[in-house]
């Protein structure tokens, strides 16, 4: 176990930013630094000193590869070699470009857990129409009771503060960032035991965005993020349940609704409990509520300090562990998923500490959380106990899902070091379909009344 380091503050861009305090809109001279100076999105468009990050030129694509009849993409860097790969042996070389949890991680698992680094690639893209909505929300979007909530951001509805000021503006950008409109996904889930033995849970999930469903009263609206609905179809045993989500934005003046169809007593109740560290879905115990999309949720519970930036070594671009020709047991090994199969590249990274505010619960005392410049994903998270302990390491496998230009996860692996064994979310090589972006939807599907007819067996 590791004990949590007192974090260093790196530079004077850092510390400026830690002593702002107020949560507002940028002025139009800072908003026009969006798509200059900066990508659109909000990260620095030019490269490293070395080279070894290369300026942001577009991303990739939408005709970077073929897209099969499922869904799939074809890997654009297939015919790459890891530039080299970092193990047990080597870690402490590379060790100024690694998060604790995956220090943690070589230790662990000396013999088996590696970091293949390859060739840099800011693949990161969206649709011209998000970019001019993610100006606007530069310009109008202010944050309300301490950060909880959001003021002026109805008429953008992505990446809050794409110059952020604080961390939890940080953690508004992932939260609010553009993932395809209404999307609909089938995928599995594992927690594997510690000899590398597993079953599996499959789900669909499908979420909605108020602009995006025609028969919604926009009106009551106005604190909704979006509409989740997530049915479990295998194993047999809980095919059937279905929970559905009403994901505000200010969570603490209207708190996320929750409800869950129970298909074995066919019945709906509410469900508090999914939110915070309420367990996960079907995680054996292995993840909270809030480590769904590696953090969503209320920030209340926490102090979110903006550290800086910082070049890591983050899982990207991960098309070759998307591929369907794998089958669930070429990825699932015990402590960790087959390492061969992912891809690590040197990125620029936004680097925030989550701690716990006195007198508030949580069983994660600390979280520190790396975000990828170029798409406001979370790459990484090393997830601490109330003794300061090392706990839980949490990875983010991104890909641009290029036909479609969204930046969007092929997994979400989480472990824990006490146990050895983790948890794999998103997996879908074996699903009957990839992502459906565009889907349709109506706002009569995301009410109790409907969740009955959705589990029936």
């Amino acid at each position: 176990m590791i004990k949590h380091r007192t974090l260093m503050q790196t530079g004077a861009l850092a510390l400026s930013l830690l002593a702002t305090s107020v949560m507002a809109k940028v002025s139009p001279e800072e908003a026009a630094r969006l798509g200059t100076s900066l990508t659109p999105i909000g990260a620095e468009k030019a490269g490293n000193a070395d080279g070894s990050i290369p300026e942001w030129t577009g991303g990739l694509p939408t005709s970077a590869g073929a897209v099969d009849g499922k869904g799939f993409l074809a890997d654009p860097f297939a015919s790459e070699q890891p530039l080299f790969t970092i193990t047990a042996q080597n870690a402490e070389q590379y060790k100024d470009k690694l998060s604790a949890g995956q220090l943690a991680m070589f230790k662990r698992y000396p013999d088996t857990y590696k970091i293949p680094v390859y060739p840099t690639h800011r693949t990161a893209a969206l649709p011209d129409s998000i970019y001019a909505r993610i100006k606007t929300s530069a310009l109008n979007t202010e944050g309300i009771d301490g950060g909880n909530g959001l003021k002026g951001f109805s008429d953008s509805r992505y990446y809050a503060f794409p110059i952020p000021q604080n961390g939890v503006e940080v953690v508004w950008n992932h939260s609010t960032r553009y993932r395809g409109g209404n999307i609909k996904r089938y995928m599995t889930r594992v927690q594997p035991q510690a000899n590398g033995s597993f079953s599996m849970v499959q789900f669909t999930d499908e979420v909605s965005y108020p602009s995006d469903l025609p028969d919604l009263d926009k009106g009551k609206a106005d604190n909704i993020l979006f509409y989740f609905i997530q049915r479990v179809t295998a194993p047999a045993r809980l095919a059937g349940n279905v929970l559905l989500v009403h994901e505000t934005i200010d969570q603490v003046k209207e708190p996320r609704m929750a409800w869950l169809y129970n298909a074995g007593q066919r019945r709906v109740r509410r469900a508090p409990q999914v939110a915070y560290d309420g367990p996960a879905t079907a995680a054996d115990g292995l993840a909270t509520s809030d480590n769904y999309d590696m953090f969503n949720g209320a920030p209340d519970r926490y102090t979110w300090e903006l550290v800086g930036k910082k070049e890591l070594f983050i899982p990207y671009n991960a098309y070759k562990l998307d591929s369907p020709s794998l089958k669930y047991a070429d990825i699932i090994q015990a402590g960790h998923i087959n390492q061969d199969l992912t891809r690590y590249e040197l990125h620029r990274v936004w680097e925030v500490v989550a701690k716990l505010k006195s007198g508030e619960r949580h069983i994660y005392a600390t979280r520190h959380m790396y975000f990828d410049e170029d798409s406001w994903q979370l790459a990484l998270v090393d997830h601490y106990d109330g003794r300061g302990q090392l706990w839980r390491v949490g990875e983010g496998h991104i890909q641009q899902y290029y036909h479609k230009q969204v930046p969007g996860y092929t997994a979400e692996t989480l472990y824990d070091l006490v146990s050895g064994r983790y948890s794999v979310l998103g997996l879908k090589n074996e699903e009957k379909q990839s992502i459906e972006f565009g889907a349709k939807s109506t706002a009569s599907a995301y009410t109790p009344a409907a969740l009955r007819q959705a589990g029936v067996r």
